[in-house]
């Protein structure tokens, strides 16, 4: 018997936060039609945050995802659902439409671990909004297991439908996320889980099939792991290891061959050694990016020094 497998491609998304969502519409376009015609369940389009909320001045459609411009990029939605994710506290509920007036189908509400009540107060509006839900609570590697403990109380009883595991600094490895999803299982049996990985120590595509293979039903991926930083699973690996008669790999193939290679000339993600660091070390990869954004970004002996000494801190790192 097939598992239930859900595909969710953030190429849009998290993809958004290497070259600050620059992308054009028909690269959208394309990649909308190429999903749809690889199986691909679900295309995270942007983020439904309002941009008043975080003071945006400049126009940013996939970030400050707007429901009629969405209806005008695509006017005929095919087998691909649309989700977009929000953050607490950057999303306005006046500028949430009930679904069946939205080209979107499902929003998702990331948040910390500390912030899980304010998130589920948003996955019930969403709801009662017609909305299919999900939490993602994100840096999950340095989460106590006392204050998990509490917070899956309220999820318990929350509508949410997906609740994701979700390896923020791309520093878990398979025997991690499986003990994740055991645990998971063990407090939420009522709920579907949901894993998001990045690829800092190459480990993306293991602890996504880990996941899988451990009764996990939504799958984060992006086109060529474009996404921040290191990036995530790629979807291309994904639609040709599940045994799924729905998935076709050539669609996505054609994504990656007319626009990704010319734009991964342009931006970069991927494994590289800082963010491979980072990885190791459990931190946040925003110190690694700024550092491949600095005259000294190929120095790997000196980054490693830098995050490695006793006396570190952020600031410090980036001198």
């Amino acid at each position: 018997m097939q598992k239930r497998s859900n595909i969710i491609d953030c190429t849009i998304r998290d993809g958004g936060l290497v070259n600050n969502w620059d992308f054009s519409v028909e690269f959208v376009q394309d990649l909308y039609d190429g999903l749809s015609a690889a199986g691909v369940e679900y295309m995270e389009i942007g983020y439904k945050n309002s941009p008043k909320l975080l003071n945006a001045t400049e126009p940013n459609p996939w970030r400050f995802l707007d429901d009629n411009f969405l209806k005008e990029i695509i006017p005929v939605k095919k087998f691909t659902k649309l989700s977009a994710l929000v953050d607490i506290g950057r999303v306005d509920p006046n500028d949430i439409l009930p679904r069946e007036q939205s080209p979107l189908d499902m929003i998702r509400v990331a948040c910390y671990i500390r912030e899980v009540d304010k998130g589920l107060e948003l996955v019930q509006m969403f709801h009662d909004l017609g909305y299919e839900t999900s939490l993602n609570i994100m840096a999950l590697s340095s989460v106590p297991e006392t204050q998990l403990i509490e917070a899956f109380k309220l999820v318990k009883e929350s509508p949410v439908d997906v609740v994701y595991i979700v390896d923020s600094f791309g520093s878990l490895e398979p025997a991690d996320i499986e003990h994740q999803v055991k645990k998971f299982q063990a407090m939420i049996p009522n709920k579907q889980l949901g894993v998001h990985t990045h690829n800092n120590m190459q480990l993306a595509f293991a602890n996504t099939i880990t996941a899988y293979r451990n009764g996990v039903t939504f799958m984060d991926t992006s086109v060529y792991g474009m996404g921040r930083a290191a990036g995530n699973c790629n979807t291309e690996l994904l639609v040709s290891y599940i045994q799924k008669s729905s998935y076709e790999i050539k669609p996505v193939l054609g994504i990656i061959e007319k626009h990704m290679l010319e734009m991964r000339q342009t931006w970069e993600w991927g494994y590289i050694i800082p963010y491979m660091i980072s990885g190791v070390l459990n931190e946040h990869p925003r110190v690694a990016m700024a550092y491949r954004d600095s005259a000294d970004r190929d120095k790997f002996v000196d980054f490693y020094d830098k995050v490695t000494s006793p006396e570190v801190t952020l600031a410090t790192a980036l001198k």
